[in-house]
């Protein structure tokens, strides 16, 4: 509204204030006239009386006096002389309302009958004999005994007194319309620079900080001007550096590897980056919620170490178990002063880590293990030999036969650790050929179908080949293939599948062994790759053909050196489909 505007309000108050000023002013000048016109007009009658009285004094001829008197008095006014003798003569006046003065009315007037008396000059206001019209009477002494009075009607001071009024009061009235038009004029020219850094603010707030006001004055308000514009450009200044920072912050938390989460002291979430959201999801997903709103809530677990947090004002290390994989949280107070704003949270995933440890501390007792029983039989079966157990030459064979098996086992072992320990210091050479795919993957199927028919299980082949030639390390694929539908067989029960797909594209080479077995327990998902790693010992069907842990590790290498990928999904008793893609097109 207008009048809520600061051109309102300043208009406002100069209009409020001259006009203020301009009533005070007005009530002194009328107050001012009033007076000077009754003195005024109370002098001049009193000058014409002061002359009237020496004119009679000094002329003999009454008749004659009186005629000059009559002269030069005001044609509205009367005048009545008293001689001493008593006679009574008043002039004439255009003044039809001014009534004659009479001795009698004269005689009952104390105020006046002091000329007589005091010999002094009177000035009076009032009411004539006969007449309700008030006039003003001034009156001069005359010798000793007479007097001379001269008096007009009040209307004609009231009449002057009015002109002056009115003139006055125009005058006012110019006066309050030039303020009005100044106080305008005046605040609009204020204002001016205020509305246009009004919208100046509005331009900063939608992050216009290029935004400049025009200088128009050299005042404090052009000086405001020059501070707000230096303000802008100060902001521009300061929130790119912090949109920089924040992007560099942002940058950094994205592309750690520990997951970073920030909470607010109600437990919600206000920043997240990748490993952070894999790892709500996890947990939120052991809680049954859907994944696509598993990173819109809290867990639990961070909710529970945000509370310890805030009560206990310390950090909190907190070790946290979901989906077969182990976390470790640690969460530190953010401050604002002393009050506990929220807290952070950086989470590591130490699954691999743990199992690495792990693997570092059994590596050696599980090479002690697979070697330890080849051993012992060589060393056992060795000294029957020598001490004469075997009688006959058949139990000696027998005994030379399990000797000769145990070394190849050991032979096969050692080998299988030197493969896998030049793949993964990077030293694999590759023989790789152009061969046919079709007839290849037919090879490797009919090598496995005797041991399938013999487990009692359903080898189902399914190829699908418009690519027919494909340049591989024949040898090493061989190798993943027999891997992979060796335990696929192994651990499948009787009346079971294996299926093996094998696709090809103009871009890739796809394999996939899928078997309706035992299945992988999922805590073990995550480590199948891993040396000597096994799995729970009941998922394998005959205990004479347990692997030595390293098969899985050996094709994983050898994938990966073919710049392929390898992956496993799996569920208990309901079986396991392991993948692989490996690019034609590399060199």
């Amino acid at each position: 509204m207008f009048w809520r505007s600061v051109v309102g309000k300043l208009a406002i108050t100069i209009l409020l204030l001259v006009s203020f000023v301009l009533f005070i002013l007005t009530i002194l000048l009328l107050e001012f006239f009033e007076t000077f016109h009754v003195n005024q007009a109370e002098n001049d009658m009193m000058q014409t009386a002061t002359k009237v009285s020496h004119m009679v004094e000094q002329y003999d001829d009454q008749e004659l006096a009186f005629e000059n008197a009559n002269l030069i008095k005001d044609p509205l006014s009367r005048m009545t002389i008293v001689n001493s003798d008593g006679t009574f003569r008043t002039s004439e006046s255009t003044d039809d309302g001014l009534n004659e003065l009479n001795p009698g009315w004269l005689r009952t007037d104390e105020d006046l009958m002091d000329v007589f008396t005091n010999g002094e000059n009177v000035r009076k206001e009032t009411n004539l004999p006969d007449s309700d019209e008030k006039a003003m009477i001034v009156g001069t002494p005359i010798g000793q005994d007479g007097a001379v009075f001269i008096y007009q009607s009040l209307d004609i001071l009231n009449q002057t007194k009015a002109e002056t009024t009115k003139i006055i009061l125009l005058a006012a009235g110019i006066a309050i319309v030039l303020t009005v038009i100044f106080a305008f004029f005046l605040s609009t020219r204020i204002t001016s620079p205020l509305i246009k850094m009004r919208e100046a603010v509005l331009d900063l707030t939608r992050g216009e900080f290029h935004t400049k006001v025009p200088i128009l004055t050299h005042d404090e308000i052009g000086e405001l001007a020059i501070a707000f514009n230096r303000m802008g450009r100060q902001l521009k200044f300061h929130i790119n550096a912090l949109r920089q920072e924040k992007e560099q912050i942002s940058s950094i938390v994205r592309s750690m590897a520990d997951g970073v989460v920030t909470l607010n002291r109600n437990g919600d979430m206000l920043i997240t980056n990748p490993p952070a959201e894999q790892f709500i999801q996890n947990l939120n997903y052991d809680k049954g919620m859907e994944l696509g709103n598993s990173t819109h809530k809290t867990p639990e677990p961070l909710n529970d170490t945000l509370r310890s947090v805030i009560q206990y004002e310390e950090e909190v290390i907190r070790e946290i178990s979901s989906q077969g994989r182990t976390w470790v949280m640690i969460m530190t107070p953010l401050y604002d002063q002393t009050y506990i704003r929220g807290a952070v949270a950086v989470i590591r995933d130490m699954t691999e880590e743990r199992q690495m440890d792990k693997m570092r501390k059994d590596f050696i007792a599980n090479v002690s293990h697979e070697l330890r029983t080849p051993i012992s039989m060589l060393q056992g079966y060795s000294e029957a030999i020598i001490d004469d157990v075997a009688e006959s030459k058949k139990e000696k064979n027998e005994l030379a036969q399990i000797i000769h098996e145990e070394s190849f086992r050991m032979g096969r072992l050692v080998n299988e650790l030197l493969d896998l320990a030049r793949m993964e210091a990077g030293h694999t050479q590759l023989d790789k050929e152009t061969i046919n795919a079709e007839t290849y993957i037919e090879r490797i199927i009919k090598k496995f179908k005797g041991i399938a028919e013999d487990n009692g299980v359903r080898l189902i082949p399914e190829t699908k080949l418009p690519v027919s030639n494909i340049t591989i390390d024949a040898d090493r694929i061989e190798q993943v293939f027999t891997n992979l539908i060796d335990n696929a067989i192994r651990h499948t029960k009787e009346n079971g599948f294996v299926k093996v797909v094998a696709e090809t594209t103009p871009d890739e080479l796809y394999i996939s062994i899928e078997d309706n077995g035992s299945g992988i327990p999922e805590e073990d998902i995550p480590f199948v790759f891993e040396r000597f790693y096994k799995a729970d010992k009941s998922r394998v069907k005959n205990g004479k053909k347990k692997g030595t842990g390293l098969g899985l590790a050996i094709a994983k290498n050898i994938v990966e050196a073919h710049e392929g990928v390898i992956t496993v999904k799996s569920k208990t008793d309901e079986g396991t489909m392991f993948e692989v893609r490996i690019p034609l097109n590399n060199s």
